[in-house]
């Protein structure tokens, strides 16, 4: 028997190229991050580009992969398809490296905290269309985002949005507030393939060592945000051992979800979504996205539900642990700009910082090893070589491979001597004399037994 909702899938069914033909020019079109880009519609706009059909598109988005790098971003398009990033990846540097060697401006990014992504794209920019990969239709005539709900559920419920999905077998189907119905969608396209893998980041001595001590702060009971690269997996492997951890997580990662699969993470000591890992967003292996198709115990919700300070600080002892780029004396955070140009950008950890510390019990993490490019740079630095990202007031725990320590309470001089302490031992003295000439305290010379360090 066909449903109501088979025949509207079925009228709205139509190909890549006639989908993104009801694109003009001049649109303001917004893709998921990651493994919700999708890709039998961005190479059909490509390729609407390329002939000209179309111009002066302005495309917004957060972490691209290859799929958006290979055909909409190429760089012969970049007249015709404009790219607006919230956040930098691989795909942007090495355009920002050929748009350098031409003489032409970065990349152009929009900052802008990850919470307040939806708010910017359906209020300040006006999005016009929604672009996005989905699991097949269920038998509410509902399509899931799956791994990438993020800003996208927020922007499909904008009134009037043009809304073109592409449906794809492989995109796991996720509970939660998730939901985009058949209904409002405008045009959808079928594309079964594989979708978007991010590997494992290499992880070292140094990692290790860090995911050690940040292990050592997690208590059992406390729950979990992660974020992205080698540190956040390198503390995973370490809480092997820990018992009734909780989950919610702007990104779900390939660590969290073995700690799950451990029985390390059950969920029960949450206030919010009891027995439920909660995320906004997953990149990882095909082992993640088997986990979370049809997981009763995993639910995806939108970015600004997630990553909102107080829905995080609703949860007792929510720890989030998050890289960062550089700290200067006073405990600021550069955790975006690198060699003079955008690397990635804030994202969501200024979000966890705040939600985490106002949790009942909570805590908030920045780690970072204490030097870079092979040991000749510090990480700890008298100031900042780039934008705040997490500013001195918000900082609370910083770890490097030589300790940790807690920032809150503490005053400027106390927190200079504190994350000297933190730095590599062949930049202590040059960081205690720049300490002193800005004033920070009066001290002549650094007494490394008298350093506040709580590892």
């Amino acid at each position: 028997m066909t449903t109501i909702y088979q025949t509207l899938y079925r009228e709205r069914l139509t190909s890549a190229k006639r989908a993104v033909a009801m694109i003009p020019s001049g649109a303001k079109v917004a893709m998921p991050i990651a493994a919700g880009q999708p890709p039998a519609i961005l190479a059909a706009l490509a390729e609407q580009a390329r002939t000209g059909a179309v111009d002066n598109v302005r495309l917004h988005y957060l972490l691209c992969t290859g799929v958006a790098g290979t055909s909409v971003f190429d760089f012969d398009l970049r007249h015709r398809i404009i790219p607006i990033s919230y956040f930098h990846g691989g795909v942007e540097r090495a355009l920002d490296k050929r748009r350098s060697a031409e003489a032409l401006p970065a990349v152009d990014l929009v900052p802008c905290h990850f919470s307040q992504v939806p708010r910017s794209l359906v209020e300040h920019v006006g999005v016009d269309t929604l672009i996005a990969t989905v699991a097949p239709m269920d038998t509410d005539g509902n399509f899931s985002l799956g791994a990438s709900t993020d800003y996208a559920l927020t922007v499909s419920r904008k009134p009037g949005i043009r809304l073109i999905l592409e449906v794809n077998a492989k995109m796991p189907y996720v509970r939660g507030d998730c939901m985009i119905p058949v209904s409002s969608v405008t045009a959808l396209v079928e594309n079964d393939v594989s979708l978007p893998i991010l590997p494992p980041a290499p992880r070292n001595e140094v990692d290790d060592a860090i995911g050690a001590i940040v292990a050592g702060l997690v208590e059992d009971g406390d729950c979990l945000q992660m974020g992205i690269g080698a540190l956040p997996d390198a503390v995973c492997s370490r809480l092997s051992h820990h018992r009734h951890l909780g989950i919610h997580t702007e990104m779900m990662t390939v660590g969290l979800a073995n700690l799950v699969k451990a029985g390390v993470v059950d969920n029960s000591r949450k206030q919010t979504h009891v027995g439920r890992s909660i995320f906004t967003f997953a990149l990882g292996d095909q082992s993640l996205y088997d986990f979370l198709n049809n997981n009763p115990d995993v639910e995806a919700h939108p970015v600004d539900y997630v990553n909102n300070p107080f829905v995080i600080s609703r949860n007792d002892r929510a720890v989030s642990v998050n890289a960062t780029l550089q700290i200067d004396l006073n405990g600021a955070c550069n955790s975006e700009f690198m060699n003079g140009r955008q690397f990635s950008a804030s994202g969501g950890q200024v979000d966890f910082v705040r939600g985490a510390y106002a949790s009942r019990g909570g805590r908030s993490i920045i780690a970072c090893h204490a030097t870079a490019a092979k040991g000749t740079l510090s990480r700890i630095v008298p100031a900042l070589t780039g934008p705040v990202t997490t500013s001195r007031n918000d900082t609370h725990i910083v770890v490097t491979e030589y300790g940790w320590t807690n920032l809150k309470g503490k005053s400027v001089a106390e927190r200079a001597r504190a994350l000297i302490a933190l730095a590599h031992p062949d930049f202590r003295e040059e960081l205690d004399r720049a300490a002193h000439g800005a004033g920070l305290y009066a001290d002549t010379a650094l007494d490394t037994r008298t350093l506040n360090t709580e590892h």
